[in-house]
């Protein structure tokens, strides 16, 4: 509550007058430095007020003594780069992707393009570079579910894989567990037999007892020696290489209730340059054929 000025017996400072609970407010004015740059902050921000885009009306905006934005800029920038760009787009989409992989400038220009739209679109799932992770392949070795030359390539990623597209690529594997068509010490004995297929089987005998059930139920999509089948996207089962695991339990889960992961259909959402640059991109990482 108010009370009287007076000066604080402790301090020897004056105070305001104010006193709560029987605390009383010394009158300890900011520091003289302080208020100047509080002060300066003011005229600034009133400079920036007058000077650039600031006050929003019921239409349109007050565009500043100045009329410069950064947005407007980025939008310059933008548009030149496009301009550059131009020619060298032009020349991609006329071209076929065998003739922009022997053309050294427009490769160049390709690989540099989509090493961007890869960041942007595809790395989220198949990671920085390509490396793959668990469930997304790995796009950087020579191990493809649906080919791996350019035009394999292309359709993977204009169309994608198990989506709604009309083209999009299309092949489901059985629920053998799931849906009964296998026991469960069935499909104990065909991961044996598959994890023998790369040489890294642990029990001789159920791999033995697996092979006929392999032979009955999985060699028509992946091959009698687990070789595999491009066109059905069925994967190589006789390398090292595994999309969802490879130890046994990643396999009878596999097996049990399969393994039916979807890709979206890019053509869908990127024009056909864009397509053809990323393209040749992945398969520039490495793993092309």
């Amino acid at each position: 509550m108010p009370t009287k000025v007076e000066k604080d017996q402790i301090t020897g400072t004056r105070t305001t007058g104010h006193e709560w609970d029987g605390i009383k407010e010394l009158d300890t004015p900011l520091p003289k430095w302080w208020l100047y740059v509080f002060y300066a902050t003011i005229v600034w921000s009133l400079g920036v007020f007058i000077l650039y885009p600031s006050l929003p009306t019921l239409s349109t905006y007050f565009p500043g003594i100045t009329g410069y934005w950064s947005r407007a800029e980025l939008a310059e920038n933008l548009k030149a780069q496009q301009e550059i760009r131009a020619p060298f787009v032009k020349r991609i989409q006329a071209a076929s992707l065998e003739e922009i992989r022997a053309d050294p400038e427009l490769f160049d220009f390709a690989v540099a393009g989509g090493r961007v739209i890869f960041a942007e679109n595809c790395a989220a799932c198949h990671g920085a570079g390509g490396a793959g992770a668990k469930g997304f392949p790995n796009l950087a070795d020579d191990d493809w579910l649906w080919g791996g030359d350019l035009e394999a390539i292309r359709y993977t990623i204009a169309h994608g894989v198990r989506n709604a597209n009309a083209e999009s690529r299309n092949s489901a594997m059985p629920r053998f567990g799931a849906d009964g068509i296998l026991t469960p010490a069935q499909i104990a004995d065909v991961a044996e037999y598959v994890l023998s297929l790369s040489g890294t089987a642990g029990d001789r005998e159920a791999a033995e007892r697996g092979a006929a059930l392999f032979s009955e139920n999985c060699a028509s999509c992946h091959g009698e020696a687990g070789e595999g089948n491009v066109e059905l996207g069925a994967p190589r089962l006789s390398d090292k290489i595994w999309l969802y695991g490879g130890d046994k339990a990643s396999i009878v889960q596999t097996i049990t209730y399969s393994r039916n992961g979807t890709m979206p259909a890019w053509s869908e959402r990127l024009d056909e340059a864009t397509i053809k640059m990323l393209t040749i991109y992945v398969h520039a990482l490495g793993g092309g054929k």
